[in-house]
């Protein structure tokens, strides 16, 4: 079991086909947790996502009870980035299974969902300045944790290589 990134009702459909490109480049499941501040469809997500969108796995959820029910049963770590913490995602141990989730751009996540999260994470910034790009920070801390884990192994970039002619440097 690897990682998977969760993304708490989006609100811009190129973040999350920017999303959709790294997480089917990496092996990396993106759940969709509904409502969405768009259409989610391959078309809307191909805009960012070019033609990667066939190669990314995409789970959607109804709502955030319903994803949270399914990670629980599933015993799966819930990893908040939110700026609202002072723990940096440079000073936690990740492990296999975790769900990294991603706050909409617009709001973040409500108290709620926050509290059911077992860890939240941030990025250190300098001081006043208010976030990053959903879609960078969630790549930045993706890589992180895949870094901790082992999951840029030169196997598996050898072993995953989509197209013929892809060649590793």
């Amino acid at each position: 079991m690897s990682l998977d990134l969760a993304l708490y009702q989006p609100d811009i459909a190129q973040n999350t086909g920017t999303l959709v490109r790294l997480c089917a480049c990496i092996g990396v499941t993106l759940h969709i947790i509904h409502p969405a501040g768009f259409a989610v469809t391959p078309r809307n997500l191909a805009r960012a996502g070019l033609d990667y969108v066939e190669f990314a796995t995409i789970r959607e959820h109804d709502s955030f009870d319903r994803f949270d029910l399914w990670r629980r049963e599933a015993g799966r770590r819930l990893v908040l980035l939110t700026t609202k913490s002072s723990h940096s995602a440079y000073e936690t141990s990740y492990r296999s299974g975790d769900i990294l989730m991603l706050g909409r751009e617009s709001a973040g996540v409500p108290d709620s969902v926050a509290e059911a999260s077992d860890l939240r994470v941030r990025i250190p910034m300098r001081p006043g300045l208010r976030s990053i790009n959903v879609a960078i920070a969630g790549s930045m801390v993706v890589g992180e944790a895949m870094r901790q884990i082992g999951a840029f192994s030169a196997e598996v970039e050898r072993t995953s290589a989509v197209r013929e002619g892809d060649r590793l440097i």
